[in-house]
């Protein structure tokens, strides 16, 4: 028997003291009960060491290299490194990064300095069996992702990249409104020339690009996402070479982008668990939106399309470049925590508004071989209501909250067609 715990987000600034605080205690007692603990590095470990970068991942997200010891003393031993802030302090920062986990032996995967190191597969040795992991993104700013070698030149340190195709489907009307907008603006014209001097190409029968969007006509207005086609064979072949390898395979994805809402998958992230899972991959974790979506068994695998937020520190961040700054529209003078109080409106406004962003579910999966024989979800809340520098620290949750966070998960899976039955502040997906 294999025990695996999974979590989401860990965004950790701050001494976790898993071992000596009793609030959060139980809860990594049971992680470090498993086997193996699986999270999503969801910062920089690199001593805010490198070069800021002009995009972050929204904010940059340094923290000291210690977090990786706090992680492991925690029960992690699995941890994927492809999210949005991968290169928030650009390719030296993420180097750094790469180093601190190398030097420390930890299991890691999703980032690499080029590309085929970003997409190979770790692995993680234990008394009872082999995991194999394969990390990958979709939410990056073009340049992120890794570049592959030549026989010629090297290739770029970036995170391995899922690129999601996507099409604008308008009516014919809107159609005309579009090309009008094209030729109007001179944007059509412009790729014309491009075309015409060797940096541009044509598009696909029945494609009309405009500023980076792909249109087309259809039946009714909607966008249509798949998974690159190139990305995903170069994923599935290290799915398949991880499976080959190990006892049980697991792939991570690190995405953010929706359908109508933001707690439910886009389709080609379910197109894209799906696929791995038919290569091969024996359980999809899912992670990136701060938030809970749904579980999937699909062919008796398991899928976490995201596991929200499990450690969240995201306000406690300690030193901040220009940018941040400037992004947020505040005075150079705040602090970073002032600067996050007034980004949040004193908690009026994103994460500290909405309690679907603290709280969380813990799936313990046991695996008899290769076969999922259970799924036990344990309810977690990352403390809101705390004062700043004490919320987002997770703890099992009890009573009225881990009854409220169940039925909101267990709903969330319904959409799937899964199902959980609860018990005692914990439930159990019905294989």
């Amino acid at each position: 028997m294999t025990t695996l715990a999974l979590t989401g987000d860990s965004i950790l600034q701050r001494r976790l003291l898993s071992k000596s605080d009793p609030v959060i205690k139980p809860l990594f007692d049971l992680i470090r009960g498993c086997d193996a603990g699986f999270t999503n590095l969801e910062v920089l470990p690199n001593d805010y060491r490198g070069d800021p970068a002009f995009d972050s991942g929204g904010s940059h997200f340094g923290a000291p290299s210690w977090v990786l010891d706090d992680l492991a003393e925690a029960g992690f031993g699995m941890f994927s490194t492809a999210t949005n802030h991968t290169l928030d302090y650009s390719i030296s920062g993420l180097e750094y990064t790469l180093d601190q986990l190398d030097k420390r032996g930890l299991c890691h995967a999703g980032a690499g300095r080029h590309l085929e190191e970003a997409r190979r597969a770790a692995y993680l040795t234990t008394p009872n069996a082999t995991i194999g992991m394969v990390a990958c993104g979709s939410t990056y700013t073009k340049g992120q992702e890794a570049a592959r070698q030549t026989a010629a030149m090297q290739g770029r340190p970036g995170l391995n990249p899922l690129w999601p195709d996507s099409t604008y489907e308008v009516t014919a009307e809107q159609m005309a409104v579009v090309k009008e907008m094209a030729e109007g603006l001179g944007l059509e014209k412009f790729r014309q020339l491009r075309i015409g001097t060797g940096f541009a190409f044509e598009a696909p029968e029945g494609i009309f690009p405009l500023n980076g969007m792909n249109f087309r006509v259809g039946e009714q207005t909607r966008h249509v996402r798949h998974p690159n086609p190139k990305d995903l064979a170069a994923i599935i072949r290290w799915v398949e070479e991880a499976k080959l390898a190990s006892d049980i395979a697991l792939v991570s994805i690190h995405a953010h982008e929706h359908a109508n809402e933001k707690d439910q998958p886009a389709d080609f992230i379910v197109e894209f668990a799906h696929a791995v899972i038919d290569a091969g991959a024996d359980l999809v974790v899912g992670h990136g939106p701060h938030l809970l979506r749904g579980m999937e068994i699909y062919k008796g695998k398991p899928i976490f399309y995201s596991l929200g937020n499990f450690i969240g520190q995201n306000e406690m961040v300690r030193q901040l470049p220009g940018e941040s700054y400037d992004r947020f529209r505040v005075d150079d003078q705040l602090t970073p925590t002032q600067l996050y109080k007034q980004r949040t409106l004193d908690d009026q406004k994103g994460f500290p508004s909405d309690e679907r962003y603290w709280q969380t579910v813990v799936p313990i999966c046991r695996f008899e071989d290769d076969t999922l024989v259970d799924v036990e979800v344990h309810p977690a809340s990352l403390g809101l209501g705390e004062q700043r520098h004490r919320r987002g620290r997770p703890r099992l949750a009890q009573g009225a909250e881990a009854e409220s966070i169940l039925n909101r998960f267990s709903s969330l899976s319904n959409q799937f067609g899964s199902t959980l039955e609860a018990g005692d502040n914990c439930a159990r997906a019905v294989l």
